[in-house]
């Protein structure tokens, strides 16, 4: 009997750069980058001058031939190509085969009632910062998130730790300052998990809120020129302060971000979505599985996601693990931890 040998499909696409001073930027140093691909697609990547050759199979091909075109934009448009930069750009190649895919099955097949058309996104979007330094999106649902931030008044960010929730808060209150939009930046957060019962901490109110508040500073500090935020902070432009210095104000052409809010209460969260004034924009982020609240008390955040999920004006962007930007160990956590919860609930 005649054995029949199936060969493996092999795709072959050659490119070329015009511009040879972008080139160390593209490959890597030692093609680090060029590796980088290789190892995330399974291809072959021969190189010469500034010529690439891609094999592989045809789909890894395709995407690789893609995820180069996106990443050569970048650098003509002078923004930085790393690994990260990388590993974002292919998030959104793989996000735009998923939607063409369920774009060809919705077409096939008859409507369904109910059904909601996807988000834009574009991973050419971002957030200028000081000297024009532009923030990009590493993932689709950060995108979502930044141009909703742009589009509504109101905008929930809710997921896991390490998804650019809070940061790309940040980045937006100081964009829409420095162009105008907004008078002052307020930023909070529930101090001391949910009760903030500070008196027991050793030192004045301001060296007991400082720990509480530390990755506020830290994203401002990326986000501004080293001796801006001392002079903003003196002038009242940008205001840091735990969640219960809201109380009986109103807040007026601000841009105001909750930061871990699923350690809100009840009361805490309606009085902090009710402070919203004339001209504000309010943004709210938290991750529901890190409550630290006592077991008999409701999270405000997951109270607000239900009484306001259906509200058409209050956007809830929803990040997952594939949206994590830190270490790769921190997403194989995140879905560790969420496999185990989920067969806790079984048990």
């Amino acid at each position: 009997m005649r054995k029949t040998i199936v060969k493996p499909l092999i795709k072959s696409i050659a490119l070329s750069f015009d511009d040879n001073t972008l080139l160390p930027y593209l490959y890597g140093e030692q093609n680090a980058h060029l590796h980088h691909i290789e190892q995330l697609l399974s291809i072959d990547i021969g190189c010469r001058s500034n010529k690439l050759e891609l094999k592989g199979h045809p789909k890894d091909v395709l995407i690789a031939d893609e995820l180069f075109k996106m990443l050569w934009e970048k650098l003509n448009r002078e923004q930085d190509v790393t690994t990260s930069e990388i590993d974002a750009a292919l998030r959104f190649l793989k996000e735009k085969e998923k939607d063409m895919t369920d774009l060809k099955e919705v077409k096939s097949a008859p409507p369904k009632k109910g059904k909601k058309k996807s988000a834009f996104y574009d991973e050419k979007s971002g957030i200028k910062t000081y000297k024009n330094k532009l923030i990009s999106p590493r993932s689709p649902n950060q995108a979502f998130y930044i141009n909703a931030i742009r589009d509504h008044d109101m905008v929930f960010g809710v997921g896991p730790a390490g998804t650019g929730k809070t940061f790309l808060a940040v980045a937006a209150a100081v964009s829409m300052f420095q162009e105008g939009l907004i008078e002052r930046m307020v930023f909070c957060r529930p101090a001391v998990e949910a009760g903030e019962n500070l008196g027991f901490l050793p030192g004045s109110m301001i060296e007991k809120i400082d720990p509480y508040l530390r990755p506020i500073y830290d994203a401002l500090n990326e986000m501004m020129p080293a001796d801006q935020l001392p002079k903003k902070l003196e002038s009242g432009e940008i205001e840091i302060a735990p969640l219960a210095f809201m109380r009986g104000r109103t807040l007026k052409n601000a841009f105001v971000v909750l930061d871990e809010a699923q350690n809100t209460t009840s009361m805490q969260m309606k009085m902090f979505l009710t402070r919203m004034g004339e001209g504000t924009r309010m943004v709210i982020t938290g991750d529901p599985t890190q409550v630290d609240l006592p077991s008999n008390a409701q999270s405000g955040l997951k109270e607000a996601m239900n009484i306001l999920g259906n509200i058409d004006d209050i956007p809830f962007v929803h990040f997952d693990s594939k949206d994590v930007v830190r270490h790769k160990l921190v997403t194989k956590i995140i879905n560790a931890y969420d496999k185990y919860e989920f067969r806790s609930t079984r048990a």
